[in-house]
């Protein structure tokens, strides 16, 4: 298994990290990996996430949902 040496760690971010691996009942380096695969499996999914709801909303047609045309509505507020 490949070993990953990270340098410069700020003293907070390390007493942190060693906090939340003594609370979790893990080693410190069990709870970087842990935290690390956590972080790029979220990324990847939020990133599938926002696709599909871009792709969702570029094939959305307003007045088949019943919503008025956003001319019309120019137009009655320029009226009024």
């Amino acid at each position: 298994m490949p070993t990953l040496h990270v340098r410069n760690v700020p003293e907070p971010l390390y007493d942190r990290l060693r906090q939340r691996a003594d609370s979790q009942n893990r080693s410190l380096s069990a709870e970087v990996v842990m935290l690390l695969d956590f972080a790029l499996e979220q990324s990847d999914d939020e990133q599938a996430e926002l696709l599909d709801s871009i792709r969702r909303r570029r094939f959305f047609n307003p007045a088949a949902a019943g919503a008025p045309d956003s001319t019309m509505l120019l137009r009655e507020d320029r009226d009024h």
